[in-house]
């Protein structure tokens, strides 16, 4: 049963991880409806890694030709250039802030479901009132406009608001594309993720034991699979129908969630 849930636990993880609806507001919730313990959060650290393999091999390609241009390719240090740009404002609030987080916005419940609301509102006004895009290719972002989409990842700390949410709506604010707008997402995810595995894992390395070995590897595979499996059909939707189902997915569920405490259920 422990196994069944981790799996169950893995799938949702990578379902959402790349979706702009907080896939730590899923875990957080689904532990909490599952009953299932994380002494530490080491099996959250864990499967965690497994979203960060499935992005890396879907952009193998492009990731493996980036570092061989690097010497001498313009647009190949742009690119990197850009990434790092964006992703330097969470590694100052992290640092700065995720103690605090974890310890109070991780356990109230009440934190999320307002962010799950207010997130799927400013989804909807973003698909109404965003400029005319000027950028369709990610890889040619602006240097300043990378930094912008950081800063709007720095928000993305309070859970329910979503990283990929928060990068997404800035990109498009600042004059992305919706498809292009998802991409620069999915590539500022690789060292956002995984600093955030490592300072969680160097955190919670006193927990790791064998005993829970097995639970962890079956979330991770799961978590991999499903990341793997749900980018192309997410860009597909955002192509034909843009974010606005995500945006009444999250309103609906922050309103669920918000029933849910009301009625002691959780």
């Amino acid at each position: 049963m422990v196994w069944f849930t981790a799996a169950l636990l893995g799938v949702v993880q990578g379902l959402t991880e790349f979706l702009p609806v907080s896939s730590t507001a899923h875990l957080l919730i689904g532990a909490r409806v599952l009953h299932f313990s994380d002494p530490g959060g080491i099996f959250t650290v864990m499967i965690q890694l497994g979203s960060i393999f499935a992005i890396v091999w879907l952009y193998r390609e492009k990731i493996l030709r980036v570092l061989a241009g690097l010497p001498g390719d313009p647009e190949a240090r742009h690119f990197v250039s850009m990434i790092l740009v964006a992703f330097l404002p969470a590694v100052v609030a992290g640092a700065l802030f995720a103690d605090f987080v974890k310890r109070v916005l991780y356990t109230t419940p009440a934190v999320i479901a307002v962010s799950f609301i207010v997130g799927g509102i400013i989804m909807l006004i973003a698909e109404r009132r965003r400029p005319r895009p000027t950028i369709v290719d990610a890889d040619r972002t602006p240097i300043s406009r990378a930094l912008g989409i950081g800063l709007c990842q720095v928000v993305a700390l309070i859970p329910g608001v979503s990283r990929s949410g928060a990068t997404i709506v800035g990109a498009m604010l600042l004059g992305l594309d919706r498809p292009a707008a998802a991409e620069f997402s999915f590539f500022l995810a690789i060292p956002t993720m995984s600093a955030a595995f490592a300072h969680d894992l160097w955190k919670a390395r006193h927990g790791l034991d064998a005993t829970r070995a097995g639970e962890i590897a079956v979330g991770f595979v799961f978590a991999f699979v499903a990341s793997a499996l749900v980018i192309e059909p997410f860009l597909a939707v955002v192509r034909r129908a843009g974010f606005i189902p995500f945006a009444w997915y999250r309103i609906a569920a922050g309103l669920l969630l918000i029933a849910a405490l009301a009625l002691h259920w959780l």
